[in-house]
């Protein structure tokens, strides 16, 4: 980079407006702020700077932006939040590829803890209600597990890349104050511990919870999901697969009377 370069990005900013929450019970307001622009810096860079000088575009010094992260590589799905109008990780979101000024606000599909930390415990119900899990009884061995082809493994390994992000959530327009639905992640961890050999174990008692209140029955099929989710997990995949199964399920419940 020459030093004519170097001076002119120094003199750069980027322009950000997010929309701030004080607490789970304040209204929301808009505040503006500019930062020295670097290049390839992304949205929790600009945050940090904010952080480092919080003073905000009327020369203002604020209390600093909160937000949640941890990885900054997209694994751990804690920085979601919405960026332009959409939903996607921070970690990710590079500021030279985004129009300006970048409006960010928090996941509207869940209560607002404080500026754009919200509270992601729906999802961690809805896993419990369709027991996302592999029951282990005891802490024998339990020998060597059947053996799965080559086919199986990539699907179960697809459907293992969740990272309980909320982004499919926030996408999809099924999930609201109207709806019970437990949103797309947690059909397609059923599709993965279902797909286990030993989690099939468990398989209908799964199958039930998918088709109790707010489950695959709510689904518009929309397909927002899998066009929003980061990791690429083929969500509507699994969807299509639950359905087929629930209906098999379904019937063999019925023919069991």
């Amino acid at each position: 980079m020459s030093e004519q370069t170097a001076v002119v990005e120094q003199q750069k900013t980027v322009h950000l407006i997010f929309t701030r929450q004080d607490g789970p019970d304040s209204k929301p307001y808009k505040e503006e702020f500019h930062v020295p622009y670097r290049k390839n810096m992304n949205i929790i860079s600009a945050m940090m700077e904010i952080q480092r000088n919080p003073v905000n575009s009327k020369g203002e010094t604020v209390a600093p932006i909160q937000w949640e992260s941890n990885c900054l590589e997209e694994v751990c799905g804690a920085c979601s939040m919405v960026i332009n109008g959409k939903p996607r990780q921070a970690c990710t979101a590079l500021v030279d590829k985004l129009q300006q000024p970048i409006r960010i606000g928090p996941m509207n599909t869940f209560p607002v803890v404080r500026d754009l930390v919200v509270n992601r415990g729906r999802m961690f119900d809805a896993l419990k209600k369709v027991k996302a899990w592999i029951p282990v009884d005891g802490t024998h061995d339990l020998g060597p597990a059947p053996r799965q082809s080559a086919i199986e493994q990539q699907w179960r390994y697809e459907l293992s890349k969740c990272m309980t992000c909320g982004v499919c959530l926030e996408a999809c327009p099924n999930v609201n104050d109207n709806s019970a639905f437990i949103g797309p992640f947690a059909v397609g961890q059923v599709t993965l511990f279902n797909a286990h050999p030993t989690g099939a174990l468990n398989k209908e008692e799964r199958t039930d919870a998918l088709i109790s209140d707010g489950g695959l029955q709510q689904c518009g099929n929309s397909q927002n999901c899998v066009q929003a989710c980061p990791k690429g997990i083929p969500l509507t995949t699994a969807i299509a697969t639950m359905n087929r199964e629930a209906t098999k399920h379904m019937f063999k419940k019925w023919l069991s009377f």
